[in-house]
């Protein structure tokens, strides 16, 4: 096994690899500019995640609890001194202050939440198609997403209905395995010490992977080989996903919400326009040695199985 020293160079080149194309939003611009169908999906992407979620938060906060707390004071000294012997009545505004603010939550927030979660989802996979199509029309990359990786295009692929139970059972096992992974990052969060570092690793991976999905997804990579790069690479995609997760260790949860609403989608197009293999190919004379693989999924591939072991039919198709 390769000692730490020799894997922390080629680790780091990687990571700042990765950054760096995560941080070329500047092709964001150019796709935009080439495709009005994405612009307008980005524009509606800021309108309701940026001006009507984030703007809601700031004005909650504000505006909202500021007039509340002047409506109904928490301190005595604030109501002219003649609610100071009464204790239960400063008590009763703080009960109805909190009411308030809740029912806005619940009413308001929670329900714009929801229905920001499922539009997005879908404006997503908009402007990544759109996004792919400007790849594809541009000659950017190649037809194969893991840019010229190492499969040959006279492998036999199934076809007709054995393709598409295929594609439905790699879907389906591609949902379970990245669920019992988000599982698995988030109980790794809570450990002491050196919990939130490997929160902050293991997020960045993970959202590295959702913004190249759909790339792999559209260009028909099979999950066994998006998998066998990903993990192969994990520095170069830790990197990548490293600026997509930062709201969320400076923010409260709804307001890195927002950010990474908004984000999200800007990182989508950068792995569009990224060529991965060529880029990782191009820095390995810049260092000493070959990063190890990490399989950064071999717990959740291991529960997934268990999973799917639950179900024959499902455990025929893997």
């Amino acid at each position: 096994m390769e000692s730490l020293a020799s894997q922390a160079r080629p680790a780091a080149v990687l990571w700042l690899a990765g950054f760096f194309q995560a941080a070329r939003l500047h092709r964001v611009v150019s796709f935009c500019a080439s495709s009005r169908a994405l612009s307008i999906r980005i524009a509606q992407c800021f309108l309701l995640n940026g001006l009507i979620f984030l703007g809601s938060l700031l004005t909650l906060k504000s505006v909202v609890i500021p007039t509340l707390l002047w409506i109904l004071p928490d301190q005595c000294n604030q109501t002219g001194g003649h609610l100071c012997e009464h204790t239960a009545a400063i008590s009763i505004y703080s009960f109805l202050r909190s009411g308030l603010v809740e029912i806005f939550y619940v009413l308001w927030f929670y329900p714009l939440y929801v229905f920001s979660f499922i539009l997005s989802t879908i404006w997503y996979n908009d402007i990544a198609k759109h996004a792919l199509d400007v790849v594809k029309s541009k000659r950017l990359v190649l037809t194969r997403a893991l840019d010229d990786h190492n499969t040959t295009e006279t492998e036999e692929q199934p076809e007709g209905f054995d393709r598409v139970a295929l594609g439905i059972g790699e879907q389906v096992y591609s949902i379970l395995l990245l669920t019992i992974f988000f599982v698995e990052v988030s109980v790794i969060g809570y450990i002491p010490y050196f919990g939130k570092a490997m929160n902050f690793l293991l997020l960045s991976l993970m959202y590295a992977y959702y913004c190249f999905e759909y790339k792999w997804n559209f260009f028909a990579v099979s999950l066994h080989e998006r998998l066998d790069f990903f993990e192969s690479n994990w520095a170069f995609f830790a990197g990548f996903g490293a600026p997509c997760v930062l709201p969320i260790f400076f923010f409260s949860p709804l307001t890195s919400y927002g950010f990474l609403a908004i984000l999200y989608p800007l990182f989508v197009m950068t792995a569009a326009g990224t060529q991965a293999e060529q880029v990782i190919d191009g820095l390995r004379p810049a260092h000493e040695g070959k990063l190890q693989r990490i399989p950064v999924f071999f717990v959740a591939k291991r529960l997934t199985t268990k999973v799917l072991q639950l179900f024959p039919l499902a455990q025929k198709e893997q």
